[in-house]
């Protein structure tokens, strides 16, 4: 009878996942509908091939190995696809649901925090909103010439990087958070050629300022990115960037 019941609760909460998933396929449909007809048209392509560029995970390391970095976060572990493999004397992991060292939102780590660090890696929630807060607590804990690092900055076309996610392959909405850290100032800021872009912010005086008329860049249109992506995302090769530091 015991067994029995396990196996009707088991079926039970299958259902209810299952149940989920529908609905999530269903509300997905009616955006793309949605998008289709009163959204941006897919534009197609933008042609980014990352195959015989560097892996995030070369990335990571020949920076912190060139610069003698000893302190490492990471925001959004996962599955450790990356953070098992940097080699760093000291290493911090987030990551609400797997991974890391600290389960926990990046909301919450950034509260309690009290540490400071060489290298930070953002690839947590792919939301403009998320990751520009995230870029802004990373600065206030970002050493002397150090370098955040942000995951995902170059979405291939429309779908990629729409909000929520419609695609394996996802971006999210992450360019738009970059691209306003080109705005400033203070902040030096490029985007590798490499591993779906990868971000690179130093704090210090930017060398190539974008001036765009824009106020709130959450509202910016994927056609904008499509058209001036690279004027938006100061886009280098890995070894040139590794001339920036």
């Amino acid at each position: 009878m015991l067994i029995l019941l396990k196996i009707n609760k088991m079926i039970d909460y299958l259902n209810k996942r299952l149940s989920v998933l529908k609905i999530n396929k269903i509300y997905l449909r009616l955006v793309k509908i949605y998008l289709f007809f009163f959204g941006e048209k897919n534009l197609g392509d933008i042609g980014f091939d990352f195959k015989n560029k560097p892996s995030r995970i070369e990335i990571v390391n020949r920076i912190i190995k060139l610069q003698n970095y000893s302190k490492y976060l990471e925001i959004g572990t996962f599955k450790d696809e990356l953070f098992s493999k940097v080699i760093c004397n000291n290493k911090v992991g987030v990551d609400p649901f797997s991974g890391g060292s600290h389960r926990m939102t990046s909301d919450e780590f950034f509260l309690s925090n009290k540490n400071k660090f060489d290298c930070i890696f953002i690839d947590g929630l792919h939301h403009y909103s998320q990751v520009k807060k995230d870029i802004k607590n990373s600065i206030e804990i970002l050493e002397h010439k150090g370098v955040i690092l942000i995951h995902d900055c170059l979405p291939n076309n429309l779908l990629e990087q729409q909000v929520p996610r419609m695609t394996t392959n996802w971006n999210g909405d992450v360019w738009k958070a970059f691209v306003e850290c080109r705005t400033k100032v203070d902040l030096d800021c490029y985007t590798c050629n490499a591993d779906w872009g990868i971000g690179v912010i130093f704090k210090r005086k930017n060398s190539n300022l974008l001036k765009i008329d824009q106020q709130d860049f959450k509202k910016m249109k994927f056609k904008f990115f499509f058209n001036n992506y690279k004027r938006l995302m100061n886009i280098v090769e890995f070894e040139d960037l590794l001339k920036k530091f």
